[in-house]
């Protein structure tokens, strides 16, 4: 009988993960895979295709579902792709663990690198960032709405209805899809906060699953999302925000850049600071140099 009950998202990469984390509890615990149990649940952001996120409600699509399910007991912990969480939790939920995190870069399909696109390329994508970065790199480029899980991106390209798109190499390789498409330098295209991290959420109060989870914490990963998450919260930036962050800490410090850029990419300002992997102050100091350094057009859009 399953003692320990996990919830997803339904998709294939959603699915992929949860059976990580399953595989690396019953490792951890010495458990039989069996005594945990993967539950699915549909979100209204799986429901939901046509429209891009930011108009229907933002990234709380993947997460309301799965809240509610955490909180009426229906599940003992959540598993979710840390860049689609909503910077801002409910207090009753805590993020108890997080896995080793992946490779953080975006890979190009369709093409062997941005400047190989051909001119007016079509572009599909549903990330404001990218999209962002993108007419950055090349103001001739078409963007479109491109929605959908990994398989229905790559089915959309292939018959046709782009040019090229761009997806994290980290999915990409949960589904050993190793041989899909090029990767972007993290220089070129700076990732999304949280990109490549997998993350596992737990009832506040419960002690007995946050004891379960914290044998699984890959406590550096943690710590560098932390402080991507924390950049966001300073900058009180939503799924709107073109917004690319990355911590990296090697010995004992902590490096986090971050680059901000208007909606056509016309505008791109960038800082970094350096401190304590637990120093709470160094993603404000970051937040604070990125809009210090930005136009006014680009502060109001951040509350600055």
């Amino acid at each position: 009988m399953p003692i320990f009950r996990l919830g997803t998202r339904g998709s294939p990469l959603a699915l992929t993960q949860a059976h990580l984390v399953r595989d690396a509890l019953a490792a951890a615990h010495a458990l039989a895979p069996d005594a945990i149990t993967i539950v699915p649940i549909r979100t209204t952001g799986d429901k939901v295709q046509d429209r891009a996120l930011a108009e229907i409600g933002g990234k709380a699509l993947w997460t309301k579902e799965l809240d509610r399910a955490l909180l009426d007991g229906e599940i003992d912990a959540a598993v979710h792709s840390m860049k689609d969480v909503e910077t801002f939790r409910p207090a009753e939920i805590a993020i108890a663990a997080m896995l080793p995190r992946a490779d953080v870069q975006d890979r190009l399909i369709g093409a062997d690198s941005i400047d190989a696109l051909g001119v007016r390329a079509v572009v599909g994508t549903s990330s404001p960032r990218r999209a962002a970065q993108l007419r950055r790199l090349r103001p001739d480029l078409e963007i479109v709405l491109f929605r959908g899980n990994v398989d229905t991106r790559l089915a959309k390209l292939a018959a046709g209805e782009v040019d090229a798109t761009l997806l994290a190499a980290a999915g990409l390789d949960r589904l050993r899809r190793h041989d899909v498409g090029t990767p972007i330098p993290i220089n070129l295209m700076l990732p999304a906060p949280a990109q490549g991290a997998v993350g596992i959420e737990c009832r506040a109060d419960d002690a007995h699953a946050r004891a379960l989870l914290a044998k699984i914490d890959h406590p550096e990963t943690h710590a560098c999302v932390t402080a991507e998450r924390g950049l966001l919260a300073a900058l009180k930036a939503d799924c709107h925000s073109p917004v690319a962050a990355l911590a990296v800490i090697e010995g004992a410090i902590m490096t986090l850049r971050a680059e901000l850029l208007s909606e056509d990419g016309s505008v791109h300002v960038a800082a970094q600071e350096a401190g304590a992997p637990t120093d709470p102050t160094l993603p404000i100091a970051v937040a604070r140099d990125l809009l210090f350094r930005a136009p006014e057009a680009i502060r109001a859009l951040f509350g600055g």
